[in-house]
C-alpha cells in the first residue's frame, strides 16, 4: 500500500510495517532513541535515554507510597469495601439483586448464591427456557424494559435487533480493518468511539436516543467482535480471510458462531449452552466494576460511546472479566504437570505449590475460586457446569471435565486452610466459562469479548436508570495525607541527581560518553531496524 503525506517522501507498507523516512530517522537520532517499528517507544529501544528513563522510574516509586496504617487511621473503604469487604452503598437500583445470605433473628447467614434480574431469579428464566431453544434476546428485553416480554412483543424486539445486526462494508473496512491488533476489547473499544462519528446525534443523552444507541450496540458489538478477531489472523497471523454476514431469523448466539467459524456449522446444543453463557453474564448488579464505570461516567453526561468504551476497558482486567483467561491459562498448567488427573493425592499438591507461590503464574492464587459476594456458591457457575457437562460429553472430553469438578472440590478447602478463612469459599462462574468457550471452540483472543457482548445488555439498562433517575455526577472523596510545602524558585530547588542517586551517575556516564563522541568526531550512532 503506497501512502503520501504532504512535505514528506512516499513511504512503503508491507504487512502492515512501514520503513521509517530520513526525516523520523533523523528526529529519533537526535533523541539517542534505537530505530523501531512501533510507533510508542518501549524502554528496551530507547538507547541512551535508557538510564534516564530508570532513573525517573525510581524517583516514582520513592515518592508514592502512602502509610498502609493511614488507611485504618481515616477509616477509608479501600476498593469501595468496608472491613468485612462488603461494598459500600453508593446507589439504588431494580435491575438486579445478587444476595449470598439469608437474614435469620437479625443475623447474616451465608445461604446458597441468588441473582436475579429485575426481579426474576436466574434459575427459573433459565428453567423456563425448556421447549424453546434461546433466551438472550428475551433477557435483553428484560433488563431494558423491567418486565418479561410477551411472543408479540419478542417479535417486535428481535426484528429491531436484526435490523440493527449490520456493520457497512466502509466501517468494516476503514474501522474494523485497519490497526488491527491481538487485543480484542482494545479493538472493540476503539471501533465503538469509531461509530459516534457515523452516528447523527452522538450527543443527544436523552432517554430515548440512549435506547436507541444501546439496542444498537447491543446488536452490532458482535460482529465488531468476530470481525475484530478476523482482522487480527488475518493481519497479524496470515491466515484466510472471511466475513460473513448474520443472518436474519437466527439467534445471537447462532450469529456469533456462524459468523467466527470457517464452515458456519454449529449444532444445537453448543448453540444453546452459548445462549445460556450470554444469559448468566448479561448483568450483576450495579457494584461490579464495569457496571459501576457505567454509572460513574453516564452520570459526568457524557455521551453513549464513551460510556461503553471506558466500561470495556474496566472489563478487560484480569480481576474482572479477563478472569476466565487465567483460569484457562491456570488449567493449562495443571494438565501439563499433573500426570495423573484422577490421582486426587496428586492434583491436591500441585494446588498446594500454586498457592505458595512456587507453580503457575507465582501469584498464589487458583482462579475462578471465591467471590466478593457469594459464599456457599454461584448461582451462575452451578447452572454453567450442567450445561458444560452435557457439552463435555458430547464432545468426549469427560475426563477433562472431571478434572475440573476434583479442583474445584479441593480448592475451596485448600484456600480456606492457606487464608485461614471463616467465609467459604465456593467457585465463581468464571471457573467453567473458559472451558465452555474452549469446547465451542472460540478461541482464547475472543474470552472476553464474549463476556463484553453479554453484558452491554446490563451496562445499557444502567446507564438508562443513571440517566432516567439521578441528578448528581459521581463524585467520591479522597483524604490528602501529604504535606503542603513551600514554594521553592527554580534556582534554589535540589536536582534529581541530588535527590536520586542513580540520576548522578547515569549523568557522569552521559558525560564521559559525548566526551569520547567528540574526540572521536562522529555523531551518535544509531542501529536502524525495519
Amino acid at each position: 500500500m503506497r501512502i503520501k503525506s504532504k512535505g514528506r517522501p512516499e513511504q512503503w507498507e508491507k504487512d502492515g510495517k512501514a520503513k521509517d523516512t530520513k526525516e523520523v530517522s533523523d528526529l529519533r537520532r537526535n533523541g539517542g532513541i534505537e530505530m523501531s517499528e512501533n510507533e510508542m517507544v518501549n524502554l528496551e529501544e530507547m538507547g541512551k535515554l535508557k538510564a534516564s528513563m530508570e532513573a525517573l522510574q525510581e524517583e516514582l516509586l520513592h515518592g508514592h507510597r502512602i502509610d498502609p496504617n493511614l488507611y485504618i487511621e481515616y477509616d477509608v473503604k479501600r476498593g469501595l469495601r468496608d472491613s468485612a469487604g462488603k461494598g459500600v452503598l453508593t446507589g439504588l437500583t431494580e435491575i438486579s439483586d445478587v444476595t449470598a445470605y439469608d437474614l435469620i433473628n437479625g443475623r447474616a447467614i451465608p445461604a446458597e448464591g441468588r441473582l436475579y434480574y429485575q426481579g426474576y431469579n436466574v434459575y427459573d428464566l433459565v428453567n423456563g427456557l425448556q421447549g424453546r431453544k434461546f433466551g438472550f434476546e428475551e433477557t435483553i428485553y428484560l433488563l431494558l424494559f423491567g418486565r418479561l416480554p410477551s411472543e408479540q412483543d419478542m417479535e417486535m424486539f428481535k426484528d429491531i435487533l436484526a435490523h440493527f445486526e449490520t456493520l457497512s462494508g466502509r466501517f468494516v473496512r476503514d474501522v474494523v480493518m485497519k490497526g488491527s491488533n491481538a487485543n480484542i476489547m482494545n479493538a472493540m473499544q476503539r471501533c465503538i468511539l469509531s461509530l459516534y462519528t457515523y452516528d447523527s446525534k452522538p450527543e443527544d443523552t436523552s432517554a430515548e436516543n440512549v435506547l436507541r444507541q444501546s439496542i444498537e450496540l447491543i446488536a452490532k458489538l458482535p460482529l465488531i467482535a468476530v470481525y475484530s478477531y478476523h482482522a487480527y489472523r488475518h493481519f497479524r497471523k496470515d491466515e484466510t480471510l472471511f466475513i460473513r454476514n448474520p443472518q436474519k431469523g437466527l439467534s445471537l448466539a447462532e450469529n456469533i458462531l456462524l459468523m467466527l467459524r470457517p464452515d458456519s456449522v454449529y449444532t444445537e446444543l453448543e448453540a444453546k449452552v452459548l445462549d445460556i453463557a450470554l444469559i448468566l453474564h448479561a448483568e450483576h448488579g450495579g457494584g461490579n466494576n464495569s457496571t459501576f464505570t457505567t454509572h460513574v461516567v453516564t452520570s459526568s453526561g457524557t455521551d453513549t460511546y464513551s460510556s461503553v468504551a471506558a466500561s470495556i476497558g474496566s472489563l478487560k482486567g484480569p480481576r474482572h472479566g479477563g478472569a476466565n483467561l487465567k483460569v484457562q491459562d491456570m488449567f493449562e498448567d495443571i494438565k501439563s504437570h499433573v500426570k495423573n488427573w484422577e490421582d486426587e493425592a496428586e492434583v491436591e499438591a500441585y494446588l498446594r505449590k500454586i498457592l505458595n507461590k512456587e507453580a503457575f503464574d507465582h501469584s498464589g492464587l487458583i482462579y475462578g475460586m471465591g467471590h466478593a459476594v457469594y459464599t456457599l456458591s454461584d448461582p451462575r457457575e452451578v447452572i454453567l457446569k450442567k450445561f458444560a457437562r452435557q457439552l463435555a460429553k458430547e464432545k468426549g472430553l469427560m475426563k477433562e471435565f472431571a478434572l475440573y469438578e476434583l479442583v474445584e472440590r479441593l480448592a475451596g478447602r485448600l484456600v480456606m486452610e492457606q487464608r485461614k478463612l471463616f467465609k467459604n469459599v465456593c467457585a465463581n462462574v468464571d471457573f467453567y466459562s473458559g472451558f465452555v468457550y474452549t469446547m465451542l471452540g472460540i478461541p482464547k483472543e475472543l474470552f472476553t469479548p464474549i463476556f463484553a457482548i453479554a453484558r452491554i445488555p446490563g451496562w445499557s439498562a444502567h446507564r438508562l436508570e443513571e440517566i432516567l433517575n439521578a441528578s448528581k455526577i459521581i463524585r467520591p472523596a479522597y483524604k490528602y495525607v501529604g504535606h503542603h510545602v513551600d514554594f521553592q524558585p527554580l534556582e534554589k530547588r535540589k536536582t534529581a541527581e541530588e535527590i536520586t542517586p542513580l540520576l548522578h551517575k547515569i549523568k557522569e556516564e552521559q558525560k564521559g560518553e559525548e566526551q569520547q563522541e567528540e574526540q572521536e568526531q562522529l555523531p551518535p550512532s544509531i542501529e536502524i531496524s525495519e
